[in-house]
């Protein structure tokens, strides 16, 4: 059984039943189910970096299915408001070391080994609270802002544990370089993937993430979204939704060269593979309502020299 499945995981309280090696397997099991290329960039890095990842996929997730799980889909939003509430405060108190269930014990133990600000985790929350009522977005601009707090903070959040090259930090005059902004970056390309990929899934609970003004300069309505709707507008559209979550990948790949050695190829690998999805969603000709998007098994193993190449000469 994997720890988001336990009762009470979700914001209740699943107990302390496991070991400490036995709840970061059920967060990587969790991991594994739930986000497959993901999880594959994460078993090519070391095992305590790879666990530490686990553990906050695992937090991330468990905070989504306050929102997104099909029990929460039908509760009323004042419900889902004071849950997302309570989340915040067993967040805050995360940080101070307090301990409700296994989930708790691994990110305690994560943040021990990878100290790391409070603040992304909380604007994460946000980005939960948005989808509560705002189920239209009017601008890039606005959803800019959604992708930063639901994904751009897993970059900020994971940063600590991939680390910098000691060749950027070790002389006398180094800086440690920043790589808040590539990390942004990547996690807003990645939900922007998410976005193009899910475009029919989230049409069916009434939601469409694509901004309304890109809708108004391609001539294609929100009615037409809803239905499904297949036409030139729609394609010339989504090539230019699929050029925007490129940009955002190419702002991504600046910050990989500054990580440490045994972070890039994993870094690079998942970057590759994500973007990738972009790729098929063109072979479908823009059919993302009646098809999903994904890079197969195969293509997912031959990508993996070509990441490690590249995280070797950039």
């Amino acid at each position: 059984m994997g720890l988001a499945s336990l009762p009470g995981s979700a914001g209740g309280s699943a107990g302390l039943g496991l070991g400490l090696g036995q709840a970061y397997e059920a967060c990587r099991q969790e991991t594994a189910q739930w986000a497959k290329t993901f999880y594959l960039g994460t078993l090519l890095m070391p095992q305590a970096k790879r666990r530490a990842i686990w553990a906050i996929y695992v937090w991330c997730r468990r905070t989504d299915e306050l929102m997104d799980s099909p029990e929460a889909q039908q509760r009323p939003v004042r419900e889902l408001s004071e849950r997302l509430d309570a989340w915040e405060g067993r967040t805050r108190r995360l940080f101070e070391g307090h301990v409700s269930d296994d989930l708790d014990r691994v990110m305690v133990d994560t943040l021990e080994r990878y100290p790391q600000p409070l603040q992304p985790y909380l604007d994460m929350i946000e980005g939960q609270r948005m989808d509560l009522l705002q189920h239209r977005y009017a601008s890039f601009s606005e959803l800019e802002l959604y992708c930063y707090r639901v994904a751009g903070t897993v970059g900020l959040m994971t940063q600590e544990v991939m680390g910098v090259d000691p060749a950027y930090t070790t002389a006398p005059w180094s800086e440690r370089p920043d790589t808040s902004e590539a990390a942004v970056a990547l996690g807003i390309a990645n939900q922007l993937t998410n976005i193009l990929r899910d475009v029919g899934e989230d049409r069916g609970r009434g939601r469409i993430y694509l901004p309304l003004d890109d809708l108004k300069r391609f001539n294609y309505s929100e009615a037409e979204l809803l239905a499904g709707t297949l036409n030139d507008n729609w394609r010339a559209l989504m090539a230019f939704q699929l050029e925007r979550a490129r940009y955002w990948f190419a702002r991504s790949e600046a910050g990989v060269r500054w990580l440490a050695p045994d972070a890039r190829w994993p870094v690079w690998t998942s970057l590759r593979l994500y973007r990738g999805i972009l790729d098929v969603i063109e072979q479908l000709n823009y059919d993302v309502f009646n098809h999903r998007a994904y890079v197969p098994r195969l293509g997912k193993l031959l990508e993996l020299p070509f990441s490690y190449v590249i995280s070797q000469t950039r």
